[in-house]
């Protein structure tokens, strides 16, 4: 039994709070795309983050698959493929869940990320290691992949970074720690991969020596 996509359409047009929008994709009432804004006060702020939608033919009985469209830096989402953590798209599914209902799930789940229970297990070892910085590394994608206005202290210098820098503030790395190893002769794409790989952020660069990097770097 699937209801019909009009009124999943309806049902968020006429919330006016939420923001939540569902379109069609290919005019199909199975495949269809969410939509909505970055939770205010976290580091997806200010981002418009859009969600492919699966509906099975025994919805509601069974569960919807979501997964990020928009590339998002959060410990329950794959920063590859979108795929989501979140037990109401697993085990914990219901019949009375909507469509609406979920993706504010989804919302939700960018305010409070649960790193015990990761989908992308690196950045998972960011968030518990180095918060900060992994606030940094989050507001950064979202500023490239879903519009989000960017580091305050930035302003409209944001858009004149080097590519090489790009890579760095991507992968969640200091470029002084980068710099260091590159200096030795190794790539930059070697070295990011390694510190990123290590986790080489926060109170873990003193856990690591020279040696251990240099050893991942040979490989």
């Amino acid at each position: 039994m699937v209801a019909n996509s009009t009124v999943w359409h309806i049902d968020c047009k006429n919330d006016k709070t939420s923001n939540i929008r569902i379109d069609l994709i290919d005019e199909s009432p199975f495949h269809l795309k969410g939509s909505f804004p970055g939770p205010e006060g976290t580091p997806y702020q200010g981002g418009h983050f859009e969600v492919d939608i699966v509906i099975p033919e025994s919805y509601p009985f069974q569960p919807v698959k979501m997964k990020f469209i928009t590339k998002v830096y959060h410990p329950n989402v794959s920063s590859a493929s979108g795929a989501i953590c979140l037990d109401i798209l697993k085990d914990a599914w219901s019949p009375v869940l909507t469509l609406k209902s979920t993706l504010i799930s989804l919302q939700s789940l960018l305010c409070s990320p649960e790193p015990n229970d990761p989908q992308d297990a690196e950045v998972a070892k960011h968030y518990t290691t180095s918060k900060n910085s992994f606030d940094d590394t989050a507001v950064y994608w979202t500023q490239i992949y879903a519009g989000g206005p960017g580091p305050k202290e930035k302003g409209q210098n944001a858009g004149s970074k080097s590519e090489a820098r790009d890579e760095v503030a991507m992968a969640g790395l200091e470029k002084a720690h980068v710099d260091k190893f590159e200096s030795l002769g190794f790539s930059r794409s070697k070295v990011i991969d390694v510190l990123r790989r290590l986790n080489y952020r926060g109170a873990n660069v003193a856990k690591l020596t020279d040696d251990r990097i240099v050893e991942e770097l040979l490989k």
